[in-house]
């Protein structure tokens, strides 16, 4: 599961405050050229929307993220998510989900938070919040020290940084929220994401391919 996100090289950190607007939003992605999405639980309609979009969208793969309990993760998973994403390194929530085979990337910002993961035997995580950290130099110099550890750098990120953070080779991809921002879904502006996500993939192939 993780190598299919790496595959992407993007994951939309996306906040629904209606289901009605998930089944659009998966058609705005994979329209996109993107076929992933986090669903933060950051509101009511956080699981169901999971749940519409794993039933509706097979071919995406769909995870749940600010995954913070582990009362949280089973009703994500229950409702169809294929992965798992915490702000934070959650002992209780990583060894659920180890203890069940699901895939999940904690938020580390520090060699200590780090090295807790790889107790654990995780080589997957989340650099969070990565702008507020120190962005790409942070990360280079924190990462540098852990060969064999990827990262998902998340917060902050855009149109903008997005190649910087993917050119560094402990990177395997990125996420953000600005492809599929929440006003953009609250306002029904699915072409706009769509727009977005393509612009967004072509980042992604050009980042990769180096000049």
């Amino acid at each position: 599961m993780l190598e299919l996100i790496g595959d992407h090289g993007l994951v939309p950190v996306v906040t629904i405050d209606s289901v009605e607007h998930a089944e659009p939003l998966g058609a705005a992605l994979l329209a996109g050229g993107l076929p992933c999405a986090e669903i933060t639980l950051r509101t009511d309609a956080a699981a169901a929307s999971i749940e519409i979009l794993a039933n509706t969208f097979p071919e995406m793969l769909v995870g749940a993220g600010t995954v913070i309990t582990v009362e949280q993760a089973q009703a994500v998973v229950a409702a169809g998510s294929r992965f798992i994403v915490s702000p934070g390194f959650d002992d209780a929530v990583v060894d659920w989900c180890l203890g069940r085979d699901v895939p999940v990337v904690p938020g580390v910002m520090t060699p200590t938070e780090i090295s807790m993961a790889r107790r654990k035997g995780l080589d997957t995580l989340k650099f969070f919040p990565a702008e507020a950290a120190g962005g790409v130099g942070t990360l280079h110099a924190i990462g540098g020290a852990y060969p064999g550890v990827k990262f998902i750098p998340t917060g902050g990120i855009n149109s903008d940084n997005l190649a910087d953070y993917l050119r560094l080779p402990m990177v395997v991809a990125c996420g953000g929220s600005w492809l599929a921002s929440r006003r953009l879904i609250a306002n029904g502006e699915f072409r706009q994401i769509e727009q977005l996500t393509a612009a967004a993939v072509g980042i992604v192939r050009e980042a990769r391919v180096g000049p």
